[in-house]
């Protein structure tokens, strides 16, 4: 599993790749943490794009930092979610709490028109 960030504003991008599981779960929590708090982001999208397996602990790392972002009244926007990885997000529950973008502009955009930007 590998992890990429980017930081725009006060956005926090995490670009997930490889897999999600329970072998990785805890690296990649402990890393995405890490970095908003680094940078002091209030608002995360997690992009799924390169991500070719998702189990239930890829559930608990976005069920995780959905609550991290919640404590500094952030948002939590997910995107290039594939047929596979929507299907596990949609029957976990986890569109109730964010939604998944076609690309990571567009994320962006929801994001600041949330903000009223």
């Amino acid at each position: 599993m590998g992890i990429t960030f980017e930081m725009i504003d006060d956005i926090l991008i995490a670009i997930l790749s490889g897999e999600l599981d329970h072998h990785t779960s805890l690296e990649i929590r402990e890393e995405i943490d890490h970095t908003f708090d680094t940078f002091q982001a209030n608002n995360l999208i997690l992009s799924f794009e390169k991500v070719t397996f998702m189990d239930s602990a890829g559930i608990g790392v976005v069920m995780g930092r959905y609550n991290k972002v919640r404590t500094k009244n952030g948002k939590l926007a997910l995107t290039g979610c594939n047929h596979y990885i929507d299907r596990i997000l949609d029957m976990a529950g986890i569109y109730t709490i964010a939604k998944c973008y076609p690309s990571i502009n567009e994320a962006i955009s929801a994001l600041r028109e949330e903000k009223g930007e």
